[in-house]
């Protein structure tokens, strides 16, 4: 779950990082009111999950109140790589007299964590990295012990911060390390960290990414997420749960049973479809080891939902859920959604192999289901969904 700026400022505040204080704005009006409030010279910032605002005019000072409200009304409803601005952060304007770039991630390739400082903030950090690698410092980070005030000096050093930086930065490097721990991030970040002209380092910005797998261990958080931004389908999935990701430009759904069976599902519906004018699989569904009706239920209604698919590949490999049982859950699962009025309009694919597969073929076709095609081999049954597809189109 990636955090709105304000919101990581937030974060930051509660766990002693130093921020510039600010309020939120959702219309010209309150940008105004918040700058009265605020006094003096304010900056007006887009909030929205992405880089740029600056370069495309979503980042302006304002000299007073009224001045911040003509901002505002400039910056609201503006689009930034494709995201609309909803609401503003007026910030008190700081003193910068130096810019850096702090940040701790998820290091995936080398299975650790990794603090990557700069003393040249404010501008792409990967622009950084490729012209000047020696400005980045690339420092990591033992899980087990963390970073307490003396790793964070060693980091601040590895940076080659000036020296009336050097304490500022390792305070609060020390306490972004322990937002980062405590609140179950894969990335946090400050672009610019700044060094004031009084000599305090602030946090002018942040970004924070938390890993939604560890949501349930913060409660806190949940009021942090963007539920109008989310697709209404991946929100109803989620509200079953599903294991639901939808895809752009899909007309096949997808169903399968394991993250495996169903990666690899896409592949080759995919790789059909490119006999079909380039049809595409329209999401990714694990409904797990346990298909019972209700969850085989929730699936179909969910997948039918999606006015993009036209039609549904079921793949499903037997295993402590045998196919008999899957079968039988299909077969429910229509039931159910007549009785609820929600009757199947696209054609249906049902491939079943592994534990118990002859006995939920023979359920299937008893069945006679007159949208269910059986098909016994997996790319087989693949072309045969991306060829319905291209005729239902």
């Amino acid at each position: 779950m990636d955090l709105f700026e304000h919101q990581a400022k937030e974060l930051f505040a509660r766990h002693g990082v130093p921020v510039p204080t600010g309020k939120v704005a959702t219309t010209p009006e309150q940008a105004r009111a918040a700058a009265e409030e605020l006094g003096g010279r304010v900056v007006v910032k887009a909030q929205v999950k992405t880089g740029g605002r600056g370069k495309a005019g979503g980042v302006q000072v304002a000299e007073d109140a009224a001045d911040a409200e003509e901002k505002a009304r400039a910056i609201l409803g503006m689009d930034i790589k494709g995201h609309t601005v909803h609401k503003v952060l007026v910030e008190q304007a700081s003193d910068i007299a130096e810019e850096y770039y702090a940040s701790y991630l998820l290091d995936r390739a080398n299975r650790t964590f990794l603090a990557m400082v700069s003393r040249e903030g404010g501008m792409d950090i990967e622009q950084v990295a490729a012209t000047n690698p020696d400005a980045l410092a690339r420092v990591p980070i033992d899980p087990l012990t963390g970073v307490d005030l003396a790793k964070a000096h060693e980091i601040a050093v590895a940076a080659k911060l000036p020296e009336r930086a050097l304490d500022g930065a390792a305070e609060l490097l020390a306490k972004l390390w322990d937002v980062f721990v405590k609140c179950d991030a894969t990335l946090v970040e400050v672009n610019p960290l700044i060094l004031t002209g009084d000599g305090r380092v602030v946090a002018l910005d942040g970004k924070v990414t938390i890993d939604g797998n560890a949501m349930y261990r913060q409660p806190d958080l949940a009021a942090f997420e963007d539920s109008s931004a989310a697709d209404p389908l991946e929100q109803r999935a989620k509200e079953l749960d599903l294991n639901y990701v939808k895809l752009d430009n899909g007309s096949v759904g997808v169903i399968g049973n394991g993250a495996g069976l169903v990666m690899s599902t896409l592949d080759v519906v995919a790789y059909a479809g490119e006999r079909y004018g380039g049809v595409k699989p329209a999401n990714f569904l694990d409904i797990g080891g346990g298909a019972s009706a209700e969850v085989m239920a929730a699936g179909l209604g969910v997948v039918m939902s999606d006015p993009s698919v036209l039609t549904i590949f079921v793949n499903v490999f037997g295993g402590i859920t045998a196919c008999d049982a899957v079968a039988n859950g299909i077969v429910s699962a229509f039931h159910l959604l007549e009785e609820r009025g929600e009757r199947p309009s696209h054609p249906l694919v049902v491939r079943l192999d592994g534990n118990n597969a002859d006995e939920g073929h023979r359920i299937l076709d008893e069945a006679n289901f007159g949208f269910i095609e059986r098909v016994d081999r997996m790319d087989e049954a693949a072309d045969r969904a991306a060829q319905l597809a291209a005729q239902e189109a």
